[in-house]
């Protein structure tokens, strides 16, 4: 186990007789970016206002850099929230003059230059927030937690409202920070974003913790093929009698099959010596919106 950045334990939250958070237990380690997956209503952005300070927990608890809740940590925390925040009349360096005052820093104005260029916004420095599209509004806000160069950094939906090209540049920026060793934490519903740049998720629904571990172990936990043949009850009656494979489902006049094979060639050898010959055989991959849909709705 590699250094642990946060611990989760048992954390629950009562809103009267809400419950949103159910005893949540979680560990994220030092290099991860961790996502946390999850419909509205799920527990995504409770659990980081309880971690960020911004809400208290019912009960359970939580560490930061094993040292606790104690407001020290949050120093090492570069944060995004919902909107990004910022005076509208300002201009992009004079926002971050306000944030690096804010957060007790002095001789900033190199680190605001370095974080702007850091998002692509240096050009912009001087133009008003106002004027900003939300895409380069949600960059300022990433300069802004970037500001005191933290360790580890919470985004919630940081693409959320933004264009396919938003999108883009906003995950190809959570990598390049990833890249530099940071601790990533971010709740996103974009699952196919998700699957793009996480290492480790957790799946919540209704407060409740359904599955967390490694993105590649949670994606990889059957090998699925597609196969055809020109009489599909047969091949089916086949699947059935066999023990490396079950039958799924139809899918468009294909039978999707999971097998412990992990090989096309020895699925359809495996076929042939029953005496079935394909005219159609592929693997078929989940995605992570498949698998997400798959344990909520279990």
């Amino acid at each position: 186990m590699g250094e642990i950045i946060l611990e989760i334990k048992n954390l629950r939250k009562n809103y009267a007789d809400v419950l949103a958070l159910d005893s949540l237990s979680l560990t994220v380690e030092k290099g991860q970016i961790f996502g946390l997956l999850g419909p509205n209503g799920s527990g995504k952005t409770t659990t980081l206002a309880i971690l960020l300070g911004a809400l208290n927990a019912t009960s359970g608890s939580f560490s930061w850099f094993g040292n606790g809740t104690k407001d020290d940590n949050r120093k090492n925390i570069g944060a995004l929230l919902e909107t990004p925040n910022f005076y509208p009349y300002l201009n992009a360096v004079d926002n971050l003059i306000v944030v690096a005052k804010i957060k007790g820093m002095t001789d900033y104005m190199g680190r605001i230059e370095e974080v702007l260029r850091r998002v692509n916004l240096w050009e912009r420095k001087t133009s008003r927030f106002r004027t900003f599209s939300l895409g380069m509004k949600q960059r300022l806000a990433i300069a802004s937690a970037l500001l005191n160069n933290p360790d580890v950094m919470v985004l919630d939906e940081p693409t959320n409202g933004l264009d396919p090209l938003g999108i883009t540049e906003m995950r190809n920026l959570i990598l390049e920070i990833a890249e530099e060793g940071k601790t990533i934490i971010i709740a996103s519903h974009i699952l196919d974003e998700i699957e793009k740049i996480c290492t480790h998720v957790a799946i919540l629904r209704k407060g409740k913790l359904l599955e967390v571990g490694p993105l590649n172990q949670i994606m990889s936990q059957e090998q699925l093929f597609l196969v055809k043949a020109v009489d599909l009850s047969a091949l089916k009656s086949v699947i059935d009698d066999l023990l490396d494979m079950h039958f799924v489902r139809e899918i468009d006049g294909e039978l999707l099959i999971s097998s412990g094979l992990s090989e096309a060639a020895n699925v359809n050898r495996l076929f042939a010596e029953k005496g079935i010959y394909l005219s159609g055989l592929r693997e078929y991959r989940k995605n992570l919106e498949t698998i997400f849909l798959e344990i909520v709705e279990a």
